[in-house]
Parts: structure tokens; sequence; C-alpha cells
């Protein structure tokens, strides 16, 4: 649900997010160092590919981690066995991890110097949403009474 209103938000108030990404692309609130603003990505163009390919990322997490509640249901309600329904949202996780430990993090913290920024800052975010999803696939590889009876 909540990877859904974030997909939905960013289609339905599309300028408040992106600009968030033009800044961090821009990297026009950092310390301005010259060895590191050629990195700056100055193209609106590009700019906007880069938020749509997020958007996107996010609508195809939104659909791995619904099919994968589904087949939790499914499963539960049939007493197992639980194997795809573990596979498919240890895919959707595996998404989060890539958006906002590979791309907000790495990329947009790192790279883009996003750490700088007082303004433009989405590490907290990005590391709130990167725990919370660490925990649920904890959570869910733990060893259960049936993990050998379902395999």
């Amino acid at each position: 649900l909540y990877y859904f209103l974030v997909a939905i938000t960013n289609v339905t108030d599309f300028g408040t997010n992106q600009a968030f990404v033009h800044h961090v692309l821009e990297m026009d609130d950092t310390f301005n160092d010259k060895h590191l603003m050629w990195r700056a990505i100055k193209s609106d163009g590009l700019q906007n590919v880069a938020y749509v390919g997020v958007i996107i990322w996010e609508w195809l997490i939104t659909a791995m981690l619904a099919w994968a509640t589904f087949e939790w249901i499914r499963a539960i309600s049939r007493g197992g066995p639980y194997d795809r329904a573990r596979r498919l949202a240890t895919i959707g996780i595996i998404m989060i991890f890539i958006l906002f430990v590979g791309g907000f993090i790495t990329i947009g913290g790192e790279w883009f110097s996003m750490w700088q920024s007082a303004t433009w800052n989405g590490l907290n975010t990005a590391f709130r949403n990167a725990t919370l999803a660490a925990l649920a696939l904890l959570i869910m590889h733990l060893p259960s009474a049936d993990w050998g009876r379902n395999r």
C-alpha cells in the first residue's frame, strides 16, 4: 500500500518530487565543489527521464508486492506452501533496495552529493525505506515450524 501511495502521489502531484529530482541532479544546492560539479545533469529532459524512471520503478514495486500479497493470502488460506509468496515478496523487497540503496543513497547521495544539501536531501527517507525493507526481508525468511514441510 505504501509504494502504491508513493507512486500515485508522484503521478498526481508530479511537480513536487520532480523539483526534488531536478535539484539533486542539478547539484545546485551542494557545496559547489569544482571537482564534483562535472557530475551535475543540467538537462531538464534527462532529469525528467530519471524521474519518470523512478516512478515506473515504484509502479513495478507496487505490482510485485501486490502479487506477493495475493500469493501470501492464498497460501495462508490453504495452509501453505509459502515458497511462491516468499519468492515474490523477496523480489519486491530487492527492488526496494535497488531504488533506495542503489538509486537514492548511492547515486543521489554520493554521486550527486545529495548529502550536502540541507533542503534537497532524501537520505533519511531512503534509509528508512531500506531499513523497513530489510526488517521485512529478515522476518519473512526466519525459519518456521513448517519451513521444511512446505519446500
